[in-house]
């Protein structure tokens, strides 16, 4: 089955054009990594995607219907770019953030045994049970981010969408984090993720789509690192060496306002 199906997509701010002819299936189960140079259109995509934006022309679909009319809003679960930065401000309880995963399965506000179950159970698959009485904005960002996490999970969604989630984390919470993904996608939850870091991303991700406004690459992950995809989409010579997984080493291209390179990574001109 497929998850999202795009055709043709095109979409711009304006006159601005930000996304131009990108066709690509995200198969279910799937996890695809979204890279490219910063202002690329990745999360512009992403929104297109689950139907947040219409496209200019052509065509998204989101579980076989138009996405700007997917009614199914408990299938999908989004975690924003600033999200956890946002949620320092949040006067309300972890437990209350991911109980908000449930709200589209209850139009009339009435928890029943299922739904605290599954608050419950969201809470100890990310491990944030003993959070859950502490106020969100009192988390470091590693563990804001696991709450957002556990409310997807509670809304026992079929997709999860995540534009550059780990930004703010040390690096020690992002392998944490991804670890985590990795976890949930092998229990069959499809995942799309937006991601800055290309060595984590092509070591993370079963497959990368990688965007600078058309698409370069869309392909298995093994695929993109032997590629010339990064060259194309980038534009100056690099490397991009990922230490913490040590057998993705490939060539890439970056402008300065584009590659970035965490602390895991290396990137080499």
């Amino acid at each position: 089955m497929t998850a999202i199906s795009l055709r043709d997509v095109a979409f711009s701010y304006g006159d601005v054009p930000v996304v131009d002819g990108v066709s690509l299936d995200v198969a279910d189960g799937e996890f695809l990594g979204l890279v490219g140079p910063n202002g690329s259109g990745k999360s512009t995509l992403l929104r297109l995607m689950l139907g947040l934006e219409r496209p200019d022309r052509g065509e998204a679909r989101l579980f076989d219907e138009p996405a700007h009319d997917f009614a199914d809003g408990e299938r999908i679960a989004y975690v924003a770019q600033d999200v956890t930065n946002a949620a320092r401000d949040m006067p309300i309880t972890v437990r209350e953030v991911v109980r908000m995963g449930r709200y589209p399965r209850n139009l009339f506000g009435r928890f029943s045994d299922a739904d605290h179950a599954a608050v419950d159970g969201a809470l100890d698959r990310v491990d944030i049970t003993s959070l859950a009485d502490r106020r969100v904005g009192a988390l470091s960002g590693g563990q804001r981010q696991r709450v957002f996490v556990a409310r997807a999970l509670a809304a026992e969604s079929d997709l999860l969408a995540l534009d550059e989630p780990t930004v703010a984390l040390d690096a020690e919470s992002r392998e944490s984090f991804y670890d985590l993904l990795a976890e949930l996608n092998g229990r069959g939850l499809t995942i799309v993720l937006v991601e800055h870091d290309i060595g984590v991303v092509t070591a993370r991700a079963s497959r990368i789509a990688c965007l600078n406004r058309r698409l370069y690459f869309h392909g298995d992950s093994e695929d993109f690192a032997e590629s010339d995809a990064l060259a194309a989409a980038y534009g100056a010579n690099q490397r991009v060496l990922d230490h913490s997984h040590g057998h993705h080493d490939a060539d890439a291209q970056g402008s300065d306002s584009g590659s970035q390179a965490s602390p895991d990574s290396e990137v080499q001109q």
